[in-house]
């Protein structure tokens, strides 16, 4: 979070001191780190840190320190902090599945909820002494759209959005498809960013490589055909649809029952075009905003003011694909954001998250978002 240009100053427990050393923390942050409530003589601690803080994060946040905190305790300069405290609290469990599982755990956490703390994870995956399941700590980067959630903007509270995102995979065979190198990751920055903001997000994915953020409603999808039926399924209550997928063009005509064996000799492969969603959702979009992407290799404005105007978009995200570094798979994207009404991004390097933001930042500043609409 310091490298987002947050103040971070660190308290640590005891425990915590056997798996990271002080030094570490304090090289981080750029700030002393605490430890004990007599660190300084003549100064009460914990209520400095208390009252100073915006938000308080507790990663991670073992079974112990949980019920600590339901059952009010202060026996340690973390505890008591956090029972002064006044300002939003995110804790991030981590512990082994039987202790997560556990009644007394389930209880806590409940009792912690119903005050407002906020919980991200924990998540299934490798725990300690070589066990999987439920237990493991969220990502830092769920961990930041957590916090960013918390403190950050609410400006498009009440806004119902659907993204797509990911490829699809149209099968050959039971082994083979035809696809594209989308991994999912703009669509996902999108919906995290829109859910961090207050918004009500639903994500249609497609089968790509990245997890979908925390806190939103996911229908996991593979074709062309499964994505334009989720999607119109949501479509109906949805005040903003983000296209982000990269949706195959194409898909075999017929696709085989069995894998297809090298030996029999090289198939012949008949195409057909996938149904095309985003027209589709253009002709019917009424008074809904509607976001479309196009990757392109040249001639990029040409091309996205064609999509913009053929699909009738209120914005298209155009990128420049094919170069390393950029793109699918990437963290970054070379984009251009082209309106119906000429306010213009002029092509130039994002990161993920920035372009997020700024998709975001226009939804959040549109009348047609923000005026009321009938719903079916």
């Amino acid at each position: 979070m310091g490298a987002q240009g947050a103040d971070v100053h660190v308290v640590t427990t005891a425990s915590a001191e056997r798996f990271i050393g002080t030094e570490t923390f304090a090289a981080l942050t750029a700030n002393p780190v605490h430890t004990s409530l007599w660190e300084q003589p003549g100064v009460v601690v914990h209520v400095e840190l208390a009252r100073s803080a915006d938000l308080a994060i507790v990663a991670p946040a073992t079974a112990n320190i949980i019920a600590k905190l339901a059952a009010g305790l202060a026996d340690d300069l973390l505890t008591a902090t956090l029972l002064e405290a006044r300002c939003p609290l995110v804790i991030a469990p981590a512990m082994h599945t039987g202790m997560w599982e556990h009644p007394a755990t389930r209880s806590n956490i409940a009792r912690l909820e119903d005050r407002g703390v906020r919980l991200v994870g924990p998540v299934s995956g490798p725990l300690a002494a070589g066990d999987e399941g439920i237990g493991r700590m969220a990502d830092p980067a769920d961990i930041a759209a957590a916090v960013r959630a918390a403190i950050g903007p609410k400006d498009l509270a009440g806004v119902r959005l659907v993204v797509t995102a990911g490829p699809t995979h149209e099968p050959i065979d039971p082994v083979r498809f035809i696809g594209n190198r989308s991994s999912g990751r703009m669509g996902v920055a999108i919906a995290a960013e829109a859910a961090s903001r207050g918004a009500d997000v639903h994500m249609v994915l497609g089968p790509g490589t990245v997890r979908p953020p925390i806190g939103v409603s996911i229908d996991q999808v593979s074709t062309a055909e499964e994505m334009r039926t989720a999607v119109l399924a949501a479509f109906e209550d949805a005040d903003v649809v983000v296209m982000a997928a990269a949706v195959a063009d194409f898909r075999p005509k017929v696709s085989a029952e069995h894998k297809l064996k090298k030996e029999v000799g090289i198939p012949e492969l008949h195409l057909e075009p996938t149904p095309d969603i985003l027209r589709e959702l253009g002709e019917r979009k009424e008074d809904r905003v509607l976001i479309g992407f196009a990757a392109e290799t040249t001639d990029l404005q040409d091309a996205g003011r064609r999509k913009l105007r053929e699909k009738h978009l209120d914005l298209v995200v155009v990128n420049r694909v094919g170069r390393e570094g950029t793109g699918f798979g990437s963290d970054t994207n070379e984009a251009m954001l082209l309106t119906e009404d000429g306010q213009d991004e002029p092509l130039r390097m994002w990161t993920k998250a920035e372009l997020a933001a700024a998709i975001c930042d226009r939804l959040a500043a549109s009348e047609t978002v923000r005026r009321p609409r009938s719903r079916p």
